[in-house]
């Protein structure tokens, strides 16, 4: 099972998307949407700091790390979550999980493994430090028990070599199409067909000649 579109946008307006490394409200190198040293690759503490020379590219390297986290989350509540879940209760168990860490040991695990949702999405809220995340936790718990997803454009947030991020004014929006886009995996290159790729026309003719003429050789 695997996160609807609504629920990674939702899970990146959450975690806000910053292109270079940045210290978190926790005082922990940051990188991208949320990526640290505990997800693996790349270490956000050795990173260059301040923001990259090509905004674009450090965009696009932002949404590849955040690709490869969130495998490790989905498979996570996978693994911990043992009764059937709506596509709008597994986005918001995996915004959770990727935020705190704590789905294997947290109470909303318990209540929704015992077949009880109520007491499941009120556990939301027992992860309420610091203060500033309560109203991530309260949209985690209404999209967990109503399929209540956010809107809206994505902010893009500029940070200092300092790791202090500028939240006066972000940088660039991102529409909800471009930032699906730069979610989705790059499509391989096409593969050459010969017998449809051929060339046609005088091309092929113009090919057939040279061919010829190295034949000769």
């Amino acid at each position: 099972m695997h996160m609807t579109d609504r629920g990674l946008l939702a899970l990146v307006r959450h975690e806000g998307l910053v292109p270079g490394p940045y210290l978190d409200v926790k005082q922990v190198w940051t990188f991208g949407i949320g990526h640290t040293a505990a997800a693996g690759p790349p270490d956000p503490a050795t990173m260059p700091r301040g923001m990259p020379a090509d905004l674009d590219a450090g965009i696009r390297e932002a949404f590849r790390v955040f690709r490869a986290d969130l495998a490790r989350y989905e498979t996570a509540i996978q693994r911990v979550v043992k009764v059937p879940l709506k596509p709008h209760e597994f986005d918001a168990l995996v915004s959770f999980h990727y935020n705190t860490g704590g789905i294997a040991k947290a109470a909303l695990t318990r209540h929704l493994n015992a077949g009880n949702r109520l007491a499941a999405a009120d556990a939301f809220l027992n992860w309420r430090r610091p203060a500033s995340i309560i109203p991530r936790r309260e949209a985690e718990r209404d999209l967990f028990r109503q399929g209540r997803y956010p809107g809206g454009t994505i902010p893009v947030w500029s940070v200092d070599r300092t790791g202090r991020v500028d939240f006066s004014r972000p940088i660039r929006r991102l529409t909800e199409d471009e930032a699906l886009a730069l979610l989705r995996p790059s499509p391989l290159p096409p593969v050459l067909d010969p017998a449809r790729d051929a060339p046609t026309g005088w091309l092929a003719r113009l090919a057939a000649f040279f061919s010829t003429m190295i034949r000769r050789a």
